[in-house]
């Protein structure tokens, strides 16, 4: 069922470091083929200095990363909604059978928009996806008339 957006400006699970705002929500783990998000008990800012501990790779490749949401500054943004996410439960098959504990969630558009289908998916998914599956490549593509 889908919820409705708070008051508080979402924040997306799917941020670059160099936006405003950009937090440390999970550390990626697993291998290059499998990677799987552990999640932090609380939200951390990126600092530069937090950033810093992941060279000689980018943030990115270490952390999942959130901001507030960018909206029709993104190219996922379409219709007042998330159209990554709708396209994640949609395609992308689940990791988990229960929703991981997250700190993010209360305020995650993901899960404003999808609930706990979202939250099924979310473990999986990571910046640099170096072997990311068909499904996982056609919900990360933006839609044709994007920004």
């Amino acid at each position: 069922m889908e919820r409705l957006l708070k008051a508080v400006s979402p924040l997306c699970p799917s941020s670059q470091p160099e936006m405003d705002g950009a937090a440390v929500f999970a550390i990626i783990q697993g291998t290059t083929t499998e990677p799987q998000a552990a999640y932090l008990d609380r939200i951390i800012p990126l600092t530069p200095d937090i950033a810093a501990v992941t060279a000689p790779v980018s943030a990115p490749e270490v952390f999942r990363i959130s901001a507030p949401c960018a909206a029709h500054d993104c190219q996922h943004f379409a219709e007042g909604r998330c159209s990554l996410v709708d396209r994640l439960v949609q395609l992308v098959p689940s990791v988990v059978t229960n929703a991981p504990p997250c700190a993010l969630r209360p305020n995650c558009m993901w899960w404003l928009q999808q609930g706990v289908e979202a939250c099924l998916r979310c473990p999986q998914i990571v910046t640099h996806a170096y072997s990311a599956s068909a499904q996982l490549m056609q919900a990360a593509s933006p839609p044709e008339d994007s920004v």
